[in-house]
């Protein structure tokens, strides 16, 4: 809801950042690769109960995953740089929320709730992005991105807010997770009815 908003604000110094590691040959997919394993760290970080330092770490994954596409657009985009972008952030937001089920299992029910709900959200964003290639649509309400970018209430940025609350906040897991999953289907349904106005 927010990510349109939000990149002209953060572009231009993921822009410099970007800039600078080109000019040294570090490449996009290696700053996605090294977002990814750093990324995965919140997991013991959050069952040794280390909650800031797994918020530091995710900070630090949402940088690598916009400096990596700032670096295709001055080199040029890959097939490979984009599947690997959107694969990678899925598992790492369910990594975050599959961390806290371990963490709290009196809690789990809840994070499986939204695990399920990303579910939804991904197969409705990707399935639309594979019929929107197929149609030749085109999008540049995200930015220049390698496929089709569906908006909703729940995108790149709400996802962030809340694993990062959930870090800053674990005792309330219980209630980002059912609220956010909540957003998550209610984002899910909008898409599926434009994607039903549109295919039609």
């Amino acid at each position: 809801m927010l990510d349109s908003r939000i990149r002209p604000i953060i572009d231009p110094t993921l822009a410099r950042i970007a800039t600078q590691l080109s000019d040294r040959g570090v490449s996009a997919n290696q700053v996605t690769w090294f977002g990814f394993g750093a990324g995965l760290l919140v997991v013991p970080l959050i069952l040794a109960g280390w909650f800031h330092t797994a918020f530091a770490i995710l900070l630090l994954n949402r940088l690598c995953d916009g400096v990596d596409g700032a670096i295709a657009h001055i080199v040029g985009k890959t097939d490979l740089g984009g599947y690997l972008d959107i694969v990678l952030d899925f598992i790492f937001y369910s990594a975050v929320v599959f961390a806290f089920c371990l963490a709290q299992p009196d809690a789990a029910v809840y994070g499986a709730f939204l695990i399920f709900s990303f579910i939804g959200t991904g197969t409705s964003f990707l399935a639309f992005a594979i019929m929107a290639e197929k149609r030749g649509l085109q999008t540049y309400q995200q930015g220049d991105k390698s496929f089709f970018y569906t908006t909703g209430l729940a995108e790149g940025f709400e996802t962030i807010l809340v694993l990062g609350l959930m870090c800053l906040m674990p005792a309330q897991f219980w209630l980002l997770a059912l609220g956010f999953g909540i957003l998550c289907w209610v984002s899910t349904l909008g898409r599926v009815v434009s994607a039903i106005k549109v295919l039609r």
